[in-house]
């Protein structure tokens, strides 16, 4: 029997079938939400890596191991790869897998996960109003801005731009939010707290991208296509330098080893309240970007909830082409997924077919638990 997003979000709760109705009208539940040379600020240093409490260790399969390694080995480009079982608490990676790589949307997963935090400490509320104003606009993907009319601009709730942060990677709703909850240093201080290891969360949208590509932040940026034209007339040789500092080093950087050991411990209710993680999976499980990522490769029966990330190109190549998230069996078992490019030439659809084989790979190497309870949820 195949586990439903529904039966996730309930499991990971901690709530029984019979408990969703009251779920659903339940004001603090939340889970009805559920149902539809660069200037990049101050650098800060990667969080101590003493991270998460201690689980039983199991050595991560040999297989899954040399598969993800071939996988990898021969792409022409910068590629960690990690596999962590949610159940055993194992690893397989690749070698490049405790680099820290470019994020970008990726991070919004830290942005949505400190929101929920106050969430949890009662500082905020999901039905909390939150107003965006063109004021708030930022660049690239702002699907928002279309909903902004006037100087009244578009009011919803935190936990709608919140969700079109996370399902659209709309930048605009992010960076709202990022500045709600207390700006970077908040979101920093949540990664460090929780003790995520080496991930490191960037100065915000515009200054990340400005500084990627050799600018200064401008606020006229954020309207039409300002940063594209201020881009192109920078010489050749300061946005190559950009670029490459960038990647060497980038202030957004995480490595993929402790991305997935961080959506291992969300899944298993280690970082935010049961409720939270639901509402956040459940979120994860209707991204709609990156069907041809790692989803392009998620058989019937099989879900996969999670967030991408694409930075920006430079002469063909592009800093960050990424796809993380948390892949369940029909079972139930489940595994936290990181695939990240950092930097390649390669062709969008060979990058998307490295990802695709990721996901083949730990498909073949499943061992189906075969300890499902009643109405398809595993047992825990």
């Amino acid at each position: 029997m195949g586990f439903s997003k529904l039966e996730r979000a309930l499991t990971v709760a901690g709530l029984g079938p019979a408990m969703l109705l009251g779920c659903a009208v339940h004001e603090n539940t939340q889970l009805a939400a559920y149902l539809p040379a660069p200037s990049y600020s101050v650098l800060v240093p990667f969080p101590a890596a003493a991270a998460a409490p201690a689980r039983p260790r199991v050595p991560a399969p040999v297989e899954l191991v040399t598969s993800l390694d071939g996988i990898t080995r021969n792409f022409n480009g910068l590629v960690g790869v990690a596999v962590t079982s949610i159940e055993d608490g194992w690893t397989a990676s690749n070698v490049t897998a405790s680099r820290p790589l470019p994020q970008q949307s990726v991070s919004k997963l830290w942005v949505t996960m400190t929101v929920l935090d106050a969430v949890d400490r009662g500082v905020l509320r999901l039905d909390d109003p939150l107003t965006i104003t063109r004021a708030d606009f930022t660049l690239f993907h702002q699907p928002v801005a279309a909903l902004v009319k006037g100087d009244a601009g578009y009011t919803s709730t935190v936990g709608e731009i919140m969700r079109r942060a996370m399902q659209m990677s709309d930048n605009t709703c992010n960076d709202k939010l990022l500045h709600l909850v207390g700006g970077p240093q908040a979101v920093r201080d949540f990664i460090a707290r929780k003790q995520l290891g080496t991930i490191r969360f960037g100065p915000g949208e515009k200054l990340l991208q400005a500084g990627t590509a050799g600018l200064e932040w401008k606020p006229e940026y954020s309207t039409g296509n300002a940063f594209a034209v201020a881009r192109s007339r920078l010489s050749p040789a300061v946005r190559l330098a950009a670029y490459e500092a960038y990647v060497k080093d980038p202030p957004d950087g995480a490595a993929p080893a402790s991305i997935a050991n961080a959506l291992a411990r969300l899944y298993r209710g280690e970082l935010l309240s049961a409720n939270s993680t639901a509402w956040l999976l459940a979120t994860m499980d209707g991204a709609k970007t990156g069907k041809a990522r790692v989803r392009g490769a998620v058989p019937p029966g099989w879900l996969y909830g999670h967030k991408t990330g694409t930075g920006q190109d430079l002469r063909g190549r592009t800093a960050g082409f990424n796809d993380v998230g948390i892949l369940t069996a029909p079972d139930g078992r489940s595994y936290a997924v990181a695939v990240m490019i950092g930097d390649t030439s390669r062709p969008i659809r060979e990058r998307q077919l490295l990802m695709q084989a990721v996901a083949r790979a730990i498909v073949a190497h499943h061992q189906p638990s075969g300890s499902m309870m009643a109405g398809g949820r595993p047992s825990r």
